[in-house]
């Protein structure tokens, strides 16, 4: 029986510019974004890949691509007796095609170059900006049980997330028959579908695209090149031309999964992870998820009182209080400081004790959040430097803006990568 590392190859979709994420995009990819404290969000469908047994992965990168290529570089290399790997290929200028991705269709098109002299039979497609745990071996086995040309994961979502995804319709072998991208309210009772008990008893009772797609490897090349050469986009063009010409078929994933589309679903899928049972979970065996392996110290913590918080490695904490909040590596926060509803990405150094005495005596914070500070609904990119007594009091209170050192956006506040706080700043 042929290994699955060897019969599918997958590439993972780096994203646009990832505007619905700034600032945490203002200087990196959305792949790139630190997620859970000590990952980013690219080591989700790379985890996933390796866990259901795919070692051979290509990562298409345009936006803000430095400190991604950096990540994947020092974190995934295989061993020398293994065919796996994970590689960068970059929108690139060549002779026949002078632009950049046009869209998700396009950067896969302009790829197949590189990706085509290798032997599989079968290109798994994944986002590099979503949070899930799925076993791909179960989706590649029900695509070939089907004889199907191209399976979509699908989702089931409620009347009011269906108008963000593209719904489809399925007959009773899982077929899909027709495909709508963002429907208006209007016309959801139309593309009501059979999603089974327990989903419909949650009220969710549409299929939506995970923006997961099995392809046979003809198939894929010859709706690139030949059907439809000028078509830049997978869930616009690709697929709804497909359903007519070839075996379109739905693979239903009932877990959680979460698109990080935007700041508060980032926000919201960051503090989920610190209840009781988290609906995503970092504490399985058989679904690790793999990122950097960084030589830290445990994190030392003093006179602090923690409810519901996630710590990583490193961090030096002498805070009051931290409530359900996600502290990142090497964070260093204060005595007297409260954190609640908060994620504290942490920092990317050390600053040495002779660091902080010259940067305070040149009135600069120490890296980290300094003492008696409130920091309520916010997100604290990294290496920020916040000094003492600084408010940061997020909520629906606050309108959006955009400001030098943050944004407000949804009532969360953002404090941008590096900003400096002076002591007693209030937002």
């Amino acid at each position: 029986m042929q290994h699955i590392s060897s019969q599918v190859l997958a590439v993972i979709l780096g994203g646009g510019a990832g505007t619905r994420l700034y600032p945490l995009t203002a200087s990196r990819s959305k792949p790139a974004v630190p997620i859970a404290g000590k990952y980013r969000l690219v080591d989700i469908p790379i985890s996933n890949c390796i866990n259901s047994g795919i070692n051979r992965m290509f990562v298409l990168t345009q936006f803000n691509s430095a400190s991604l290529n950096k990540h994947i570089k020092n974190t995934y290399q295989f061993s020398v007796f293994s065919s796996g790997f994970v590689d960068i290929l970059a929108a690139e200028q060549t002779p026949d095609n002078p632009g950049w991705f046009q869209g998700t269709a396009d950067a896969v098109r302009q790829s197949l170059r590189h990706i085509s002299n290798l032997d599989f039979e079968y290109v798994l497609i994944l986002s590099g900006d979503q949070l899930y745990q799925m076993d791909f071996t179960e989706m590649l086995a029900a695509h070939k049980a089907k004889g199907a040309d191209i399976s979509i994961a699908t989702i089931p979502v409620g009347e009011r997330d269906a108008p963000e995804f593209g719904i489809m319709k399925t007959d009773e072998l899982s077929n899909i028959t027709s495909f709508i991208e963002k429907p208006k309210k209007d016309v959801l009772g139309e593309w009501v579908s059979d999603t089974g008990a327990d989903m419909q008893a949650q009220g969710r009772h549409y299929l939506a695209s995970m923006g997961i797609y099995i392809f046979n490897k003809q198939v894929l090349k010859n709706l690139l090149l030949e059907v439809h050469p000028n078509a830049t986009d997978f869930g616009k063009e690709i697929i709804p031309n497909s359903i007519e010409s070839g075996k379109v078929v739905s693979y239903q994933y009932d877990g959680y999964w979460t698109d990080i589309g935007n700041i508060y679903s980032f926000y919201e899928a960051n503090l989920a992870l610190t209840e009781e049972i988290p609906p995503f979970n970092l504490f399985d065996n058989n679904k690790l998820v793999y990122s950097r392996a960084r030589m830290l110290p445990p994190a030392k913590i003093s006179g602090t009182t923690l409810e519901r918080t996630v710590i990583a490695d490193g961090c030096i904490i002498h805070a009051s209080r931290l409530e359900n909040s996600v502290v990142g590596i090497r964070s260093r926060i204060g005595h007297g400081t409260t954190v609640v509803n908060a994620y504290i990405m942490g920092n990317d150094y050390y600053e040495t004790i002779e660091q902080m005495n010259e940067n305070v005596s040149k009135g600069i914070p120490k890296i980290g959040i300094g003492e008696r500070c409130y920091i309520k609904d916010a997100i604290i990119d990294k290496n920020s430097r916040i000094g003492n007594d600084v408010r940061i009091n997020g909520g629906k209170h606050l309108q959006n803006t955009d400001h030098a050192l943050y944004a407000i956006k949804d009532g969360i506040v953002v404090v941008k990568k590096g900003a400096v706080l002076p002591d007693g700043f209030v937002i």
